[in-house]
């Protein structure tokens, strides 16, 4: 009954969050050169912490960062979102699999969400699980929204203070990374594939 009852735009919403998988580790790969090159793109690839503050550092302008940011932020939370409103526990068991999350403490964290949700949303505003459980619980959209916007903005907030008071630390950085870019791309060659080697074991092993 659940699988009939899918709509049929979930197919969408699964496509696209294959794209962001692609894009996050296209980033996570080459973000030492696209971080000095085009840190407007790889803040498009992927929205993680350290990119943000790093572009920061390499001069991304702000109507950029306040721009791309927001909307790479949002797309991820609501694709994920839409993913667990159309396959619901399904969902659930596809974003918990790789985490190692057991059932007990996936079934505390669904109730402390429904009373916590206003905190949540805003505080875990990057998190993919976060993001499909809100979907999961069909939290109206109009009370999405709104707790998304302040987490984006808060973050980015955040973020972009941190950015300043370390700002000659992320100078210094970026110097020596230009000097060794291509090490450090070949170095995350082998941990983003890692990684992902990691997470298959774990969800194959679940």
């Amino acid at each position: 009954m659940e699988h009939a009852a899918r709509p049929r735009w979930g197919r969408y919403a699964l496509a696209g969050f294959v794209a962001l998988v692609v894009a996050t580790n296209i980033a996570g790969i080459f973000w030492a050169r696209l971080v000095e090159d085009s840190p407007t793109a790889l803040i498009a690839l992927s929205s993680r912490n350290r990119y943000l503050a790093l572009s920061l550092g390499a001069d991304l302008p702000l109507l950029s960062y306040w721009v791309i940011g927001p909307v790479r932020i949002a797309a991820a939370f609501l694709i994920c979102h839409a993913i667990g409103r159309a396959y619901r526990t399904t969902a659930l068991g596809w974003f918990t699999r790789y985490l190692g999350v057991d059932q007990a403490s996936l079934d505390s964290f669904q109730r402390g969400f429904d009373r916590a949700a206003i905190v949540i949303v805003p505080f875990f505003v990057g998190s993919n699980l976060v993001a499909a459980l809100s979907g999961v619980r069909l939290m109206p959209l109009a009370r999405l929204v709104p707790l998304l916007a302040i987490g984006i903005v808060a973050r980015l907030a955040l973020i972009q203070w941190f950015a300043s008071i370390f700002d000659d630390e992320l100078t210094a950085f970026l110097e020596w990374l230009q000097r060794y870019s291509w090490w450090a791309v070949g170095a995350s060659v082998v941990l983003v594939l890692l990684i992902n080697a990691r997470n298959v074991r774990g969800g194959s092993a679940r």
